[in-house]
């Protein structure tokens, strides 16, 4: 019978103890946790059917504007002093002959200016033999869609005053943000209208639209390699070079919209 008190008070004292104490406390409130995240994630995020439809918005442009990359070098002068002298006086000439076309000096910024000297392997050993300038310019033309020949008469300009590199010809529209709205409508009005047919065939009802997402698939600013290496020295003595073909043609804004969808 004392034996049994013992061991009974044993257990008493070993369940006071301090530790135990705190080890039964806290499983008591990891449990809690638990629960709580489980009602909370079945409240806040309870589970729904979804569905994502895709649609496609085109529309087809003709671009207003352009942007011509061209440039001058020169090469192997004997001295770099000579060689910005020549480059500079070069590329004058090219942009006062692109002014008295009727481009802005607001339309025609500066892309690259490079110095940088020419060497040639001779008897083991790397020796400066000259030096190389070069300068590229960006020239924006505004209208090319009224104007179509605009770009090319440029491009013959320039190549007849001097510019012995052409790296590109970039076309693009004012109004792109306006059109990019276009697009998007588009489609959204073809995800909806496919979802109607979908949703028919799957024998399921949409509940509400719960959020979209864009996806640009294509956009303005495609560009169209026209190089050109002239050499020369360019300016007056130079022949006037023959009106460049540069056609613009049509160019699209495609969007790609994906709708989800809560069905029933």
């Amino acid at each position: 019978m004392e034996s049994n008190i013992s061991q009974e008070g044993c257990c008493v004292q070993k369940f006071k103890e301090p530790k135990f104490v705190l080890l039964i406390t806290g499983m008591v409130l990891l449990a809690a946790i638990v629960v709580i995240s489980i009602i909370r994630d079945r409240i806040v995020n309870q589970i729904q059917s979804q569905v994502t439809v895709t649609g496609q918005g085109k529309v087809v442009f003709q671009p207003d504007e352009a942007n011509i990359t061209l440039g001058v070098q020169v090469d192997k002068v004997w001295s770099a002093e000579e060689a910005l002298r020549q480059l500079n006086e070069k590329m004058a000439r090219v942009i006062t002959a692109i002014k008295n076309q009727g481009i802005g000096e607001e339309n025609i910024k500066t892309e690259s200016y490079n110095l940088y000297p020419q060497y040639d392997y001779t008897d083991g050993k790397n020796t400066v033999s000259g030096y190389n300038a070069q300068q590229n310019i960006v020239v924006k033309i505004s209208g090319v869609n009224q104007n179509p020949d605009m770009v090319g008469k440029i491009v013959s300009t320039a190549n007849s005053a001097g510019v012995n590199n052409i790296s590109g010809i970039n076309f693009s529209v004012s109004s792109v943000n306006d059109l990019k709205q276009q697009a998007r409508i588009k489609a959204i009005q073809d995800a909806k209208s496919k979802a109607a047919d979908l949703f028919n065939a799957a024998g399921v009802k949409p509940k509400k639209i719960t959020g979209w997402y864009e996806n640009v698939v294509q956009v303005p600013g495609a560009q169209n390699d026209y190089s050109m290496g002239m050499g020369g020295i360019g300016g007056s003595e130079r022949a006037a070079a023959p009106s460049a073909q540069v056609p613009s043609g049509n160019q699209e804004i495609v969007i790609e919209i994906g709708v989800n969808y809560e069905v029933k």
